[in-house]
């Protein structure tokens, strides 16, 4: 036999650490031979190898393969191997420990042995041409391939998704949905940090409509394809939740099909190796489930028998439980998304995950990322400067995307296009959106336009409006996002509307992956278009658009038919209880026949309907808004009055409000307040909800004290609420991602009118220079009492400001200081606060980096005072 270049006789193998004499690799083939016959399952790779470095002839193989069965196969190899001499006998050993993944149970046995090769083996090549090996292969290039573009504005138009990526802040939750802090990378999402169910297997990432859930996944499946992210998986199989509710009840599949029909298929694994591999090793495998709060079904899965073999057959749904819940492939790693407020019991949960959109810094990078010309991005800055409540919307990256690309589309097509001025609604957004996607069908001049005409485009694209509107409203009738192409048919929405992108084509989910299925470009979209055909259609009279409405509570339990994992509360009829996307459907109802849309909405449909639909809506609006307001829970306080804590639901009636721009709601839910104390802690309230909250503040007639402490406001939302501060008596911020910038409004605000008594700033970003404003506020409100300003980023600096603020004030008597850094310099001045303070009776200084030294300061003061009750 002929020697291949840089082959040597093999004269030794390495076992146990020594050199052993020729012929001692064949003796430990011969001791060993049951156990390789029992864990070498794949007879395939070995041969490949041995054939190819020519140690094996064609007839050797055939031989072997006439074997009918797999051990028989093991057999005839070891004998031929063993015949052939030492040097084939090394490395059929080699291939078994460098294809690791062919032959993983033999991981024992070569730390048994103490295997090490030989110098001459390792010169010959071992490819491994294991089914479970190729098949990661096979995986990692299809997600690569797959995720490489961003799904984009159009169908025609692909953007690299390592070009446009930009991080959204994500905060960890522990269980009690409490902050503790945020993650710096997407390889903290798998780290121990934040995990407070060691037993579950499932992180859970929850965010608002549009805040970005998709594409973090996308990115996550793209690093995973490179290599790139720090998370031992050797297959990634990727799930939309929508594709459950395309099943019927009595549709029944098994684990296999699930994981390879719906992803991809191994090639040349005749003997089931890649699934019994899954099967053996459950932690090699990594699932991505987006959506959850997209799952709708008519039928109640407590009616299926519970299956949890993965051989058997049940229905997908039932799968997807089983694997959620760890009864399948235990191990498993998964990943599941769902909508704020998405009901998914700890005990399935390992840890969560909020996402809260872009960052201020977040946004500044999307945008050089948008726009590439210097000029551009100094001129989108400028105006999103100028307007907080527009910034507060592009904080939300769909927003920011739809914003983005129409002022790009508009500039190159109108000389004198620029973004929104003041308050700008969700509803203008996306009749900007739809407005862009009609214009691109037109065929674009030579030369720019001087003037924009929106009736124009709208006119003539009204019956294209309309299909789209029926489609989307099929789809909210029946709870279902994925439309067959019978269903697009019967809506009239031809093959040229499909081009416009309003709709994006998805493999349909009996495997056969044809695009003869479609789904909204997002589901927010499909709202907006339900809301248009509910306007724009004669045939549904003014009660017609209140379907919706009525909709919003929850329909017994067929909304969410998984009891084990979430299950369905009982509701009661008011229309702002969650059901999000008819909440967004009622929304853009309220954008669309607000005064200013109105007046471009009579020319496409009569005047006298539009009057009936808007007269009804408002009468409506305003009922509800008295009816809801009078369920809120109430409680007397000595201290803060009647206060009220409003629930999630009630920022939705806020939104709907502000989308009709119509004072006189306005008047009538602030009217309907009737508090002391506003607490909205806890709601989900984004920066873009503080206009909504402004908007109704400014005509309650009294002061009022607002608390929106663990939100998500930060400094644009502070900016919306500028108008208001007058009246803010208490103000509580907490946890809400505020900088020095919010700190700079506080101060000219309420120093303007003193009237603060309650000022609420901890978990916050505030540093020294933030705090010598606060220090400035402090000083100079004679009515402020509490000041909380804990876990900031205040050091010795920032303390001797506040310390010095809080000696001249007669009137505080509480202050939180915990979990700073002021150290021994700053524990000294609060030390000169606390001599013979007249009022304060509380304080916090722990966790600031105070050492022996400054505590001795601060215990020789407290002799010198009386007043201090609490200190810690």
């Amino acid at each position: 036999m002929a020697t291949e270049p840089g082959r040597a006789s093999a004269q030794s193998c390495r076992v146990a650490g020594q050199l052993l004499p020729s012929a001692q690799t064949c003796r430990l083939l011969t001791r060993h031979r049951e156990l390789l016959v029992t864990h070498v399952r794949n007879t395939q790779c070995v041969l490949d190898n041995l054939v190819r470095s020519e140690f094996f002839c064609a007839e050797d193989e055939e031989i072997i393969l006439r074997f009918p069965t797999r051990t028989d196969q093991v057999r005839k190899i070891l004998e031929l191997v063993q015949s052939k001499g030492e040097e084939v006998a090394e490395y059929f050993v080699h291939i078994l420990h460098e294809a690791y993944d062919a032959y993983i149970d033999l991981r024992p046995w070569f730390k048994e042995i103490q295997y090490e090769p030989s110098d001459c083996v390792r010169k010959i090549p071992v490819i491994n041409t294991d089914p479970v090996s190729r098949y990661c292969e096979k995986l990692h290039h299809d997600l690569g391939r797959d995720t490489k573009f961003i799904i984009s504005y159009a169908q025609r138009e692909e953007t690299l998704l390592e070009e446009m990526y930009t991080d959204t802040l994500m905060e960890l939750l522990n269980d009690r949905n409490e902050s503790l802090g945020y993650l710096d990378s997407l390889d903290e999402l798998f780290s121990d940090r934040g995990v407070f169910n060691q037993h579950a297997e499932t992180l859970f990432i929850m965010g608002d409509a549009g805040v970005g859930k998709s594409i973090l996944l996308q990115k996550l499946q793209n690093l995973w394809s490179f290599r790139e992210i720090c998370v031992q998986s050797k297959f990634f199989f990727k799930f939309r939740c929508r594709m459950f509710s395309a099943f019927k009840e009595t549709d029944e599949i098994s684990l296999k099909d699930l994981l390879f029909k719906y992803n991809c298929y191994p090639d040349k694994d005749p003997d089931n190796e890649v699934f019994r591999y899954i099967q053996h090793y459950p932690e090699t495998v990594l699932f991505t489930f987006d959506g959850f709060d997209e799952i709708h079904a008519d039928f109640d899965l407590r009616n299926i028998p519970e299956v949890c073999s993965p051989e058997e057959k049940t229905h997908p749904l039932l799968l997807l439980m089983n694997l959620l819940s760890g009864k399948l492939l235990p191990g498993s790693k998964k990943v599941l998304t769902a909508r704020t407020g998405t009901d998914i019991q700890n005990k399935v949960v390992r840890k969560k995950v909020h996402l809260k959109g872009f960052s201020p810094e977040c946004l500044r990078r999307y945008t050089a990322l948008h726009f590439k010309d210097r000029d551009y991005q100094a001129l989108v800055n400028n105006q999103l400067n100028a307007n907080p409540h527009l910034c507060s919307l592009c904080s939300i990256p769909l927003f920011c995307w739809i914003i983005f690309k129409s002022f790009k589309h508009f500039q190159t097509v109108y000389d004198d296009f620029e973004l929104p001025d003041l308050y700008v609604t969700l509803t203008n957004v996306f009749m900007l959106m739809v407005e862009v996607f009609l214009s691109r069908s037109s065929k674009p001049g030579l030369l720019k336009r001087s003037t924009r005409c929106q009736l124009e485009t709208f006119k003539a694209g009204k019956e294209t409006l309309i299909a789209f509107g029926r489609l989307a409203h099929l789809g909210m009738e029946k709870t279902g996002f994925v439309f067959n192409q019978d269903e697009i048919s019967s809506c009239n929405i031809e093959e040229k509307d499909l081009q416009l992108g309003f709709l994006r084509p998805v493999c349909q989910y009996d495997g056969c992956g044809t695009l003869s299925t479609f789904d909204f470009l997002h589901l927010t979209l499909q709202s907006f278009f339900a809301a248009l055909l509910l306007v724009l259609d004669e045939s549904i009279g003014p009660a017609g658009i209140l379907k919706f409405f009525s909709e919003c509570d929850y329909k017994s339990a067929n909304h969410f038919p998984c009891p084990c994992l979430g299950g369905s509360k009982p509701r009661g009829k008011d229309p702002f209880q969650e059901n999000e996307h008819l909440q967004f459907t009622n929304l853009f109802l309220c954008g669309l026949l607000s005064k200013s849309n109105v007046n471009l909405l009579e020319h496409l449909v009569p005047p006298t309907s539009l009057k009936k639909k808007r007269e009804l809506l408002k009468s409506y609006l305003s009922d509800s808004v008295k009816s809801h307001l009078k369920s809120l829970p109430r409680v007397k306080c000595e201290q803060e009055g009647n206060k009220v804590h409003v629930m999630p639901n009630f920022i939705w009636m806020l939104r709907c409000i502000f989308e009709t721009q119509s004072e006189e709601i306005a008047k009538v839910a602030a009217r309907g307040i009737s508090a002391d104390y506003l607490k909205l802690t806890f709601c989900n309230v984004f920066s873009a909800d503080c206009s909504a909250i402004n908007f109704v503040l400014l005509h309650h007639q009294k002061n009022i004290a607002l608390d929106l402490d663990n939100n998500n406001i930060n400094d644009y939302g502070v900016k919306e609420l500028k108008p208001c501060f007058h009246k803010l008596t208490v103000i509580r911020f907490s946890v809400n991602q505020l900088t020095d910038t919010s700190m700079e409004i506080l101060a000219e605000e309420l120093l303007r009118y003193k009237v603060i008594k309650v000022l609420g700033l901890y978990k916050n970003q505030i540093t020294d220079v933030g705090a010598k404003l606060v220090a400035h506020i402090i000083e100079e409100c004679p009515s402020l009492r509490i000041v909380k300003i804990g876990c900031n980023k205040i050091t010795s600096e920032g303390g001797k400001y506040l310390a010095g603020a809080i000696q001249k004030s007669r009137t505080i008597f509480d202050v939180g200081m915990w979990g700073n850094t002021i150290g021994n310099e700053g524990a000294k001045a609060f030390a000169e606060a606390l001599k013979n303070h007249p009022s304060l009776t509380n304080l916090s200084l722990s966790l600031n980096g105070i050492s022996t030294e400054g505590g001795r300061s601060l215990a020789a003061a407290l002799k010198e005072n009386t007043s201090v009750h609490i200190f810690w």
